[in-house]
């Protein structure tokens, strides 16, 4: 399950040029404090990924993830 989760939050990248630092999924300006924002207003993952498609439902577990050891 470790290798797992690595590879889960090598999707997560926190760059102090971007976004003031804050945890993005790599390769976008898209942080993680939104996308858990949208998922604790009760957002689908069906309808953020049609809302942002160039992230995957991987990206968004690797949210939760990120959150979770946080």
């Amino acid at each position: 399950m470790k290798k797992q989760e690595n590879t889960l939050l090598d999707r997560i990248t926190i760059d102090h040029h971007i976004m003031v630092g804050k945890p993005i999924i790599k390769e976008t300006r898209i942080t993680v404090q939104h996308i858990l924002g949208l998922l604790a207003q009760g957002a689908p993952y069906d309808d953020v990924l049609c809302d942002y498609p160039h992230i995957t439902q991987q990206d968004i577990f690797a949210c939760l993830l990120f959150a979770q050891q946080a």
